[in-house]
């Protein structure tokens, strides 16, 4: 148990560490050119000069659905009740899995956005993604640092295992 405390809080500082790194890099190659770098999306990618390590920091959003998704249900029923009428089950089951929850409550995010990207031209449907557009909502984002490195500059990329989960 005191090996991993002392663990946790060295992996802390290691983050604290790299981020401080990376924005005062940031800050060094912006300098010349009177430039502001980075903002709230800064999914980056930086390299060592030798171009054998790197660093990706990507930046991951967590995303909700507000009331607004109910609405967006009932228009595409609306639209699924007349496009089905004498078809079978399968076009509705089809739509309606993105509204159905998950096994934690949760609706099925990818389900949803997938929906957002169907070209269908009618006003409801139309209607019914602008309510799910509108009911989206950062709720939340988590900062990732990746590390990679190779043998030599023609050398495939290799992960630097820090998750324990992976080691």
């Amino acid at each position: 148990m005191v090996y991993g405390k002392a663990l946790s809080e060295q992996i802390a500082r290691f983050k604290a560490h790299t981020f401080n790194d990376i924005g005062a890099f940031e800050a060094l190659l912006a300098q010349p050119y009177e430039a502001k770098v980075g903002g709230k999306k800064g999914n980056k990618t930086l390299f060592s000069y030798d171009g054998l390590f790197k660093v990706q920091v990507q930046i991951a959003e967590h995303i909700d659905f507000g009331p607004e998704l109910q609405v967006a249900k009932e228009l595409v029923d609306e639209c699924l009740n007349e496009w089905a009428a004498g078809s079978g089950p399968e076009l509705r089951a089809i739509v309606t899995k993105a509204f159905n929850t998950d096994k934690e409550g949760q609706i099925n995010r990818s389900e949803i956005f997938m929906l957002l990207n169907l070209d269908i031209s009618d006003e409801r449907w139309k209607r019914a993604m602008q309510a799910i557009r509108d009911a989206m909502r950062v709720v939340g984002s988590k900062t990732y640092a990746r590390f990679y490195e190779r043998a030599s500059q023609t050398a495939p990329w290799e992960a630097i295992t820090i998750d324990l989960s992976k080691a």
